[in-house]
């Protein structure tokens, strides 16, 4: 469903009352209701049907049971607001939650399944189960509202991602979540980027350095498995780097225009993580800023997408 631009939403703009900066602490309860309406579109409704005198779940009501049984157990709690009906108690825990990585839970749940069960089911299903928005429409409100609304949180390719900078966040992340997505031979490299990912939208900065040099080191291997480049499984990222610039990933009447980008790759994102993230800590406890975790994150994803790129151009 199309968002409006309603009379309010354009006094609201002329007057600069639109957010400009993303916070990641609350969610509105105006945003929360629009939300539900979003999943209602795109799950449905009914959640009991009656046939022959017997009244039984639907399946709309099987995925509401789903997402809530999948959210009790994980939680260790009986019930998400104390609800009867499934699709009741999920959305009155999603209004009260004051908790916002645990909204975000639900959302993420609930759009994952919108994103892969609702694909095949609603072609041939959309009358019968009472759906009024296909996925891609629902996803697409979704983060229209959360960007709306100022909320620095976006669904993409299955998961609730932070959003630090919208330029840097569409010009280099999305990016390197399409290129992983697309090629299976980047599998590993997807599943810690997106580890590094979750790690930092929960504020474990340490574990997100660790994350996305596996990430960086795994998409550097990929590269070589695929071509069957000479590596050994426990090489650094300096000798993949080395290897992936003799066999020419970067042409050759490129390399010297590159000569800084080495030096970038070779101390940005291992020398970050070699020093912040991945040694002991003597008698010291070292903290990871935030700050410094968004920009290795920045720089591996940037980093993912250039070698990609140059991947493709090998013969």
């Amino acid at each position: 469903m199309a968002v409006s631009n309603l009379f309010s939403k354009r006094q609201k703009v002329l007057r600069g009352e639109v957010p400009d900066v993303y916070q990641y602490d609350t969610l509105s309860l105006k945003l929360r209701n629009q939300i539900i309406f979003i999943i209602q579109g795109a799950l449905g409704k009914k959640t009991t049907e009656y046939n022959m005198g017997i009244t039984t779940t639907s399946f709309t009501g099987r995925i509401y049971e789903n997402i809530r049984n999948t959210l009790i157990r994980e939680y260790g709690e009986t019930s998400l607001a104390g609800e009867a009906n499934a699709m009741i108690d999920i959305f009155t825990r999603l209004k009260r939650e004051p908790d916002i990585e645990l909204c975000l839970d639900i959302v993420e749940i609930a759009f994952g399944i919108i994103d892969s069960v609702m694909r095949e089911v609603f072609p041939n299903s959309k009358q019968r189960l009472g759906l009024t928005q296909s996925p891609d429409d629902a996803i697409t409100e979704l983060n229209q509202r959360l960007k709306a609304d100022g909320v620095g949180y976006e669904f993409v390719s299955g998961e609730i991602i932070r959003i630090d900078s919208q330029f840097i966040h569409s010009e280099v992340v999305k990016p390197a979540l399409v290129l992983l997505q697309g090629d299976p031979c980047f599998e590993g490299t997807k599943s810690e980027f997106f580890s590094a990912h979750s790690h930092y939208r929960h504020g474990k900065y340490k574990e997100t350095l660790v994350d996305c040099l596996k990430s960086f080191e795994s998409c550097m291997k990929a590269i070589c498995e695929k071509h069957k480049w000479e590596f050994k499984p426990g090489d650094t990222a300096k000798k993949l780097i080395e290897t992936c610039l003799v066999k020419n990933l970067i042409p050759v009447y490129m390399q010297e225009q590159f000569t800084q980008l080495r030096c970038l790759l070779e101390s940005g994102v291992p020398t970050i993580r070699n020093k912040e993230g991945g040694h002991g800590q003597g008698t010291e406890v070292k903290e990871v800023p935030q700050r410094l975790a968004s920009y290795v994150l920045h720089l591996t994803a940037a980093n993912i997408v250039f070698l990609a790129e140059c991947e493709k151009g090998l013969p």
